[in-house]
């Protein structure tokens, strides 16, 4: 009796070994990086070996398998965003924008200064270029004078001192020099010299009744005042 159960202990022992050698050993690939396309692998369900051929299926185990396969699998793993790679790109994107502001107002305030600056150079050049041509066409001022003063009197200008003369007096008119000063000019004491005073009848106001010296003016501003003798108005006699 003993013997038959041996013999089917050793007939069992040898068919499972068979089986083993047959199916191998299990190799499962569990890495994430597929090692030739080098791209991320989805996370694979793992799935139950399947029964070996000829072995009992338990009752209720297909049923059991198809709900398992319809739930998710738990402990599958998705790719994790990094909060704290977000935080620090957003930070830094506020930190280059804020430099690109402040860049831009230093940019806009050296524009301000730039046009600043060259509209007090072009007031200052402008400035020196007349304070030139007035002090240079202020010592033609006593030559104007004996021109003058030679028209006043025929005869003295005359062929060629008459070319000269009217050569000066339009170099002079063309760089901005204007004579002024005729009797009867009301007395304005920003441009007028009173040297003399007297009264006279029929006027209302000071008024300038003889020019001694004309005055001279280059662009508009007073370089000599014109020297006159005013008159005043005469007080109303009183009545009886």
């Amino acid at each position: 009796m003993t013997q038959p159960d041996d013999n089917r202990t050793d007939q069992d022992r040898s068919r499972t070994e068979s089986a083993e050698e047959q199916s191998g050993p299990t190799i499962r690939d569990k890495r994430r990086i597929d090692p030739e396309t080098y791209q991320v692998r989805e996370p694979q369900t793992t799935a139950a070996p399947a029964p070996e051929a000829g072995a009992e299926v338990p009752a209720g185990a297909d049923e059991t398998m198809e709900q398992a396969a319809s739930q998710p699998v738990s402990g599958e793993v998705s790719d994790p965003v990094d909060d704290s790679t977000e935080s620090a790109e957003a930070a830094e994107v506020t930190e280059l924008k804020g430099q690109v502001a402040e860049r831009t107002a230093d940019l806009q305030r050296l524009q301000a200064e730039y046009v600043n600056y060259k509209r007090r150079v072009d007031r200052d050049r402008e400035t020196v270029k007349v304070q030139a041509v007035t002090t240079a066409l202020s010592e033609l001022l006593s030559v104007l004078d004996d021109i003058r003063s030679a028209r006043e009197h025929e005869g003295e200008l005359s062929g060629g001192f008459r070319a000269v003369a009217d050569g000066v007096e339009k170099f002079a008119t063309r760089h901005g020099v204007l004579a002024y000063g005729e009797p009867g000019d009301v007395f304005d004491p920003q441009v007028h010299d009173a040297l003399m005073q007297t009264e006279a009848d029929g006027i209302t106001e000071p008024t300038c009744v003889q020019i001694l010296q004309v005055g001279y003016k280059i662009n508009d501003r007073v370089v000599r005042p014109a020297r006159v003798a005013v008159a005043q108005p005469q007080d109303p006699a009183p009545t009886e």
